[in-house]
């Protein structure tokens, strides 16, 4: 299989330069790198003070590098601008701040590609398990337990009634995708504010194929967001879901929501760090409170949507 990877770039760091190095040590060679990088004079300014030009170099495989601007940028088009640069077979979508863990990440990755069903591959998208970073805090790394567990397995249609919303959970965090089926389904909505993975990954198990997670396949990759950079993320993912009523209005993602705070609070409890509950319950605070408002984003003026977004370019488009 010939495999290309895409990753949009935003002023790229030391993290973005020790993922070209793992890159550079991978057991599975990949045909071409294509970065999408916002913002030339940013990309400029990184290169002067990161070593980045020097680890593309060491790269044993070709890189392409396109710049877009801050305004035109979107999570699914700039995407999209990637992979019609690609006449690969898998496309590999990565952010820019998840590192492999190991050197077998795309080997890993790409092998439920292979699978075959009555002699057709079934698999759509393959998503890779993301692991916590040194600095993450003991709640993120439990989200990040609880969201990508250690067992591997693939997501159809008839998993919807038992797993519910996670059917369609994915990743372009980290996922490879079968690029004539990417094509074939319309690639990622565009535009999008966000959760143009998850969007994919739905239409994708509607038309009768399947979503795989694979634990082996291995990046690191957390956040340790506040309670208002939650507040800002989660109106994003309400105004998302909220314009895909055909997904949302089968599966509950408040269920999963309230899974993920009741597990977290047995966890700390039994970890014995209660005091962390409240740390916990400020965070839940922020993310309903966000979640509440892009709910009902109609609602509100344009002032306080820009107030409340994490990403005001996409309301620019849509406006």
């Amino acid at each position: 299989m010939k495999v290309d990877i895409i990753i949009p770039v935003y002023k790229p760091d030391d993290t973005f330069c020790l993922l070209l190095q793992r890159l550079r040590e991978q057991t599975f060679v990949v045909h071409r790198m294509i970065l999408l990088n916002t913002e030339e004079d940013l990309w400029e300014d990184a290169c002067a003070k990161y070593p980045i030009a020097q680890r593309l170099r060491e790269l044993p495989f070709a890189h392409t590098l396109t710049h877009v601007t801050r305004d035109s940028f979107d999570h699914g088009g700039t995407r999209n601008l990637g992979a019609g640069q690609s006449d690969a077979d898998i496309l590999i979508f990565m952010t820019q701040d998840a590192v492999p863990a190991d050197s077998r990440l795309v080997e890993k990755l790409t092998e439920p590609f292979s699978d075959t069903a009555d002699g057709k591959e079934k698999v759509a998208v393959a998503y890779a398990r993301q692991l916590p970073a040194e600095d993450c805090g003991v709640i993120e790394r439990y989200t990040r337990q609880f969201n990508y567990p250690e067992e591997s397995r693939t997501k159809g249609r008839e998993d919807i009634p038992t797993l519910g919303i996670k059917t369609f959970f994915c990743s372009d965090v980290c996922a490879a995708y079968r690029r004539d089926l990417f094509v074939e389904l319309g690639e990622f909505e565009t535009p999008v504010i966000f959760n143009e993975d998850m969007f994919f990954a739905a239409h994708a198990v509607m038309e009768g194929w399947q979503i795989a997670y694979v634990a082996e396949a291995r990046v690191i990759h957390s956040h340790n967001y506040s309670a208002v950079q939650q507040f800002h993320r989660n109106f994003d993912l309400a105004v998302s879901q909220t314009s895909h009523p055909e997904i949302f209005a089968q599966v509950s993602s408040e269920a999963e929501g309230m899974r993920l705070v009741k597990s977290t609070v047995k966890y700390l409890c039994s970890a014995g760090k209660p005091w962390l509950v409240w740390k916990l319950f400020v965070q839940c605070v922020g993310k309903y409170a966000g979640y509440f408002l892009g709910k009902r984003y109609r609602k509100l003026g344009r002032k306080m949507i820009l107030r409340c977004t994490m990403n005001p370019a996409y309301w620019k488009k849509v406006w």
